[in-house]
């Protein structure tokens, strides 16, 4: 009895703990670079130990991670739909969209994606927009909605190389201070990322195999 009633205050607990931290780091990473970020200087933000720091990562990447699952879900959220049965009339407004949320976190992304960032967080943000990628192609041009998990071991390599794209467009940005406004860069990319766009269809055609 006394384990069940402890769970749930345990639980809490450990999620108070890690929006502490996380929201910590997002704090400091706007200050100063990833790389001069310590778990002490996030500890002491956080109003935590740092033993507590170590219960839940195991350096301040893997936190930086976590800390960005959520930002990062709402860039890919915002990228547009592709094909030609894409409800998106406007999809320059959808890629605005995505360089306005990075405009938003402009010191925390610059740290992130920067010389100085997070490899892991790096490779986290192009599998993630590679799959998605991968998957609003299917679903535009085969009209294939299912097989969600599949598409995490596929290799498509123009999705691939679309998404390395745009993440080097969007890190060349943040470094130079976005100098352009969102609306500006969402005009420039747009033709170069259709034109991957459409090999990314012609990989994803019902006479291949992913």
């Amino acid at each position: 009895m006394d384990a069940t009633k402890d769970t749930p205050a345990s639980d809490r607990r450990v999620r108070r703990s890690q929006a502490a931290l996380q929201g910590a780091l997002i704090q400091l990473v706007e200050e100063q670079e990833l790389s001069q970020v310590s778990v002490a200087d996030v500890a002491e933000r956080a109003g935590v130990s740092r033993s507590t720091f170590y219960d839940h990562y195991r350096d301040v990447h893997e936190l930086a991670e976590a800390a960005c699952t959520l930002m990062i879900d709402d860039l890919i959220g915002s990228l547009p739909t592709f094909g030609p049965d894409s409800p998106d009339r406007d999809p320059t407004r959808s890629l605005r969209a995505f360089f306005v949320s990075l405009a938003e976190h402009a010191g925390l992304y610059r740290s992130l994606l920067g010389p100085q960032g997070s490899a892991r967080v790096i490779d986290h943000v192009r599998r993630r927009i590679t799959v998605a990628i991968h998957l609003g192609v299917r679903r535009a041009v085969t009209g294939d909605a299912s097989a969600q998990r599949a598409a995490d071991t596929s290799h498509d390599v123009p999705a691939a190389f679309t998404a390395g794209a745009l993440i080097g467009v969007a890190a060349d940005w943040l470094q130079r201070g976005c100098p352009r406004t969102p609306a500006e860069m969402a005009t420039l990319t747009w033709p170069l990322l259709t034109a991957s766009y459409l090999n990314v269809g012609m990989s994803c055609s019902p006479t291949q195999t992913s």
